[in-house]
């Protein structure tokens, strides 16, 4: 199939990059992205319908024949548009609403983990505050405690704490104060685990795994891994501790057995699986699972795949997914967020932004739009994560000091970055 018309649903940087890296397919047509942004209007059509407004989704692909839907945020998928799309007979990549809960429900994925023996931290699942309070207060708390909001909560629902005031604290602000609304509705409390983190994304046809490239992400708002936890302020591919035998493993003992088991309940898991692991002393273990490209680890792992984007995703709904499908280029990707200021809280918008031609042109870079938008010509912040700048090379440490050269080429006020992304290996 040639001239595949492609629409990719959603408005952020991941959008971008996969709008980027579908453009580059020789078998790839018009593509359109909704709503889009500043950056994917570059490669793609925007179109101005929002990515939950699945029946206005579905009228524009019959009225557009397309090809291909990509789904990148989780809320559509949680709320069924892969469904959707299927009972309509329009072909779209990415789970079903019953195999999205392993994202959309950290309490279902985490019953689903233990009865499928996917390693994974020691956990509680509570509806009730005043039980999940009690609860905490008969721990012992040597190494702490995660406390989550069961439900989509933006990837901000997650609350590290450090001693039992910490937890009740955030107990509180998830279930009581009900900062991330239905999300909260249920909680997950977990045993904090130590050692470093590491997102591997594979694809799935339904019956098999292939792995992308690892990734690490960093996820808290300063430098040190200090502060709150946002949607991500730079990641970096492949992480220089992880070789191929801890991939493999990972695929044997956590990917595989997922979509084996989503198989066999009758939830085929056909799209991108994500799993958000710690490596711990006692081998990998997983945090989290995702349902779809995660964000910012996709403006990472996108530039570093040699082969051909949309190839692989339709065979993966044709049920034909090879290994031989994902081959990626040798070297490393370093992507730093810039972001609002006073994100992850509130954030003024519309800030001029200036420098990103410019970042664009020097070699190896693509600056990723996330939360840009054009304002009579001019270029503005419309988001809290508002660009996302990568960059590649032949060693880690050189793709990452391409992409703060890159960086101090753009400005917006209270523009804030990291400056310690893959910073261990620099």
């Amino acid at each position: 199939m040639t001239n595949v018309s492609i629409l990719v649903v959603g408005s952020g940087g991941r959008e971008h990059a996969l709008a980027w890296a579908l453009a580059r397919s020789p078998r790839v047509g018009q593509i359109y992205v909704a709503p889009g942004n500043a950056g994917t209007a570059e490669v793609a059509g925007n179109v101005p319908i929002g990515s939950e407004d699945i029946p206005a989704l579905l009228t524009f692909a019959r009225e557009k024949a397309i090809g291909l839907t990509v789904v990148g945020p989780e809320a559509p998928l949680a709320a069924g548009i892969v469904d959707a799309f299927q009972a309509a007979g329009l072909p779209i990549f990415g789970p079903g609403r019953a195999a999205a809960q392993v994202e959309a429900s950290k309490a279902f994925a985490k019953a689903f983990m233990r009865r499928q023996g996917i390693p994974t931290a020691a956990y509680a699942t509570f509806s009730d505050y005043a039980e999940a309070r009690d609860y905490l207060g008969n721990q012992s708390l040597p190494n702490g405690v995660v406390v989550k909001a069961s439900g989509l909560a933006a990837g901000k629902g997650v609350i590290i704490c450090d001693d039992l005031a910490e937890a009740e604290a955030a107990l509180q602000q998830i279930m009581v104060t009900r900062e991330f609304g239905p999300a909260g509705d249920e909680v997950v409390i977990e045993e904090r685990l130590s050692g470093p983190e590491l997102s591997l994304l594979a694809f799935s046809d339904g019956r098999r795994v292939v792995p992308m490239l690892p990734a690490r992400d960093h996820k808290r708002i300063y430098d040190g891994d200090q502060g709150p936890n946002t949607g991500g302020m730079g990641a970096y591919a492949p992480p220089p501790d992880v070789d191929q035998a801890v991939v493999d493993d990972i695929v044997a003992t956590v990917l595989q057995p997922a979509i084996t088991g989503l198989a066999e309940q009758g939830t085929p898991y056909v799209g991108v699986l994500y799993a958000g692991l710690m490596l711990t002393a006692d081998g990998p273990k997983v945090l989290e699972f995702n349902c779809r490209f995660g964000d910012p680890e996709t403006q990472a792992i996108l530039p570093m795949l040699e082969s051909d984007l949309a190839e692989i995703m339709l065979a993966c709904l044709d049920g034909q997914l090879r290994p031989d499908l994902v081959r990626c280029r040798p070297g490393a990707c370093a992507t730093v967020v810039l972001a609002a200021p006073g994100y992850p809280g509130h954030y003024p918008k519309g800030l001029p932004i200036s420098g990103v031609a410019e970042a664009a042109q020097l070699e190896h870079i693509t600056v990723f739009h996330a939360g840009a938008a054009w304002d009579d010509g001019q270029l503005i912040t419309s988001g809290g994560r508002v660009l996302a700048v990568s960059a590649w090379g032949e060693e880690l440490p050189a793709a990452a000091a391409r992409a703060y050269a890159a960086v101090a080429h753009i400005h917006f006020e209270g523009a804030h970055y990291r400056r310690d992304i893959a910073g261990s290996w620099r």
